[in-house]
């Protein structure tokens, strides 16, 4: 009888956690389905600047709670689409990180709407070293021969002409992960239209450096620039002004004096008057 009841418990115990793993698998099983979302996310790394193309890119569950604004539940709406950043493996695709449609593959698809993008010549000093990389920030420099009067000799003299400059490409090469130097010969930067000509007229008259500065540095330093004779303390002084001594004061006498006379002091003249 006492075996009975045991096993009679065993057996109830049993049919118990069978129920309860059944419920919890179902529970599970339903939560899952409920909160997960399918979203477009790169299969492999991306470069920007590429066009999208289904075999970049698949469809994998995202947790409903935490779906990026912007994403893509259909690979069919990404597809030739192009990137105006760089994407890493497993990264949702969104809108924000694309150009608008119809936009060709290439550079051009990475300039900001009213920027446009110039290449000047560089060599392992002008361009930082090869540390002036896609995705970061320089000033440009120009040192030049600055006109004087008509007698006087030009002067060398070093000025920066453009702050907080985005580097979009060296060379060849836009994409913006690389953290190794490139020692390249041109470096391709995002301008305004008015920046443009500033630059392309500091080329020509003079030479161009690079500095590199800090991506979150946006404070705007205006310099007015060096001379050889400021770099090396000969500033010429300005010559004294000559003070000129004040004016003595007039001394009026009075003519054909017949009697007692009085000398009086006005207006910063002195005057005899006599009776």
């Amino acid at each position: 009888m006492k075996n009975f009841k045991g096993l009679l418990l065993i057996a109830l115990a049993l049919l118990t956690g069978l129920a309860a793993a059944a419920y919890a698998t179902g529970w599970v099983a339903q939560r899952a389905a409920v909160s997960a979302n399918k979203v477009v996310v790169a299969a492999v790394d991306i470069e920007l600047g590429s066009r999208i193309t289904p075999e970049m890119v698949k469809l994998t569950d995202w947790p409903a709670g935490s779906v990026p604004p912007g994403a893509f539940a259909d690979i069919k709406d990404v597809q030739q689409r192009t990137l105006k950043t760089s994407i890493t493996r497993g990264e949702p695709i969104i809108e924000r990180k694309l150009a608008p449609v119809g936009t060709l593959g290439g550079l051009s698809a990475v300039i900001s709407e009213g920027k446009r993008a110039m290449t000047v010549r560089v060599n392992d000093v002008v361009g930082v070293a090869g540390f002036a990389l896609p995705g970061t920030y320089v000033d440009v420099m120009v040192n030049t021969q600055q006109d004087r009067g008509k007698n006087e000799a030009p002067r060398p003299v070093s000025k920066t002409v453009l702050e907080q400059v985005l580097v979009l490409a060296v060379a060849q090469e836009a994409g913006r992960d690389a953290t190794k130097p490139m020692v390249v010969n041109a470096v391709t930067l995002e301008l305004t239209p008015q920046d443009a000509e500033k630059l392309d007229l500091a080329r020509n008259v003079g030479t161009l450096s690079l500095v590199l500065r800090n991506q979150v540095d946006k404070a705007e330093v205006d310099t007015k620039g060096i001379t050889k004779d400021e770099l090396f303390g000969n500033v010429p002084q300005k010559p004294l002004a000559v003070v000129a001594p004040p004016p003595r004061p007039k001394v009026v006498r009075a003519v054909a004096a017949t009697g007692p006379c009085v000398e009086v002091l006005r207006d910063s003249g002195r005057y005899v008057s006599c009776f």
